[in-house]
């Protein structure tokens, strides 16, 4: 074991007491992460090869990166990793879904008030490759406008749920002044690994410019202590190897919401 892991607790017991009394964490309409929706990480790459200046898997060769949360807000999960994170002096970007925001006001403040970068992930969570144009478009302006109304932020960031692209949606993101986000390092923390597996499974692959990809909230039920426990552990390690952490706007030098 790397380091002790002290909350390695069964999903079913995952929820602080009184969380069931609370109203009801909104589900993903693609439903949580699955590796049958995920594209080849070759697709990404050639994604990115042809739209070099819209899709960003990757920052700089320079000895910085970029922790991404996805999925969120909730009331269990993004508030622990808010606490690590402000323990810690990191700033990260949270990719965050607009039902949720509509749903956790309180959380999204908080992400935004601990100057933490928020960007777009869609309204509910589809397969955002699959939709028309005309669903399309009303998935990314309904999340912008309730960041909007909530914060005054329209974020300049989009990842789409499961990383999921088509030329369409490359094109429709780009009319609506959007960049998008993807990443080089996966945690697979939403698979219910272990803590330890987490630390591994970001440690052995980052490097230079990475965007690293965790999750602060996830399907209704699942739990992500395992992101929890390891992120003060993956913080420590990457500066004791002599990286910065950033967030996606400040390693890819773009701005971080639109005017």
């Amino acid at each position: 074991m790397m380091y002790p892991s002290y909350y390695s607790i069964p999903y079913f017991y995952a929820a602080p007491y009184g969380y069931w009394g609370r109203a009801p964490q909104p589900a993903l309409q693609g439903g949580p992460e699955r590796l049958n929706e995920r594209q080849p990480h070759a697709d990404h790459v050639d994604w990115a090869g042809q739209f070099p200046n819209q899709v960003i898997l990757h920052g700089p060769s320079v000895k910085e990166v970029a922790l991404t949360f996805d999925d969120g807000p909730d009331e269990i999960w993004t508030p622990q990793i808010l606490d690590d994170l402000r323990e810690a002096g990191v700033k990260a970007t949270f990719f965050l879904v607009g039902q949720r925001i509509e749903a956790h006001p309180d959380v999204f403040h908080r992400i935004i008030q601990e100057g933490h970068v928020v960007g777009n992930h869609s309204w509910d969570h589809p397969n955002l490759s699959n939709l028309s144009i005309t669903a399309l478009r009303e998935q990314i302006n309904k999340t912008d406008a309730v960041m909007n109304k909530l914060a005054g932020v329209t974020p300049h960031l989009l990842r789409p749920p499961y990383g999921a692209l088509s030329t369409e949606l490359i094109e429709e993101a780009t009319r609506l002044n959007k960049i998008i986000i993807l990443w080089n390092v996966d945690s697979l923390d939403w698979t219910q690994i272990s803590d330890e597996q987490v630390a591994a499974n970001i440690l052995a692959h980052t490097g230079p410019g990475s965007i690293i990809l965790q999750h602060s909230a996830g399907g209704v039920g699942q739990s992500l202590q395992n992101t929890v426990n390891a992120l003060p552990y993956i913080i420590e390690t990457l500066r004791s190897r002599g990286y910065q952490l950033r967030t996606v706007p400040e390693m890819q030098k773009v701005p971080a919401y639109n005017v």
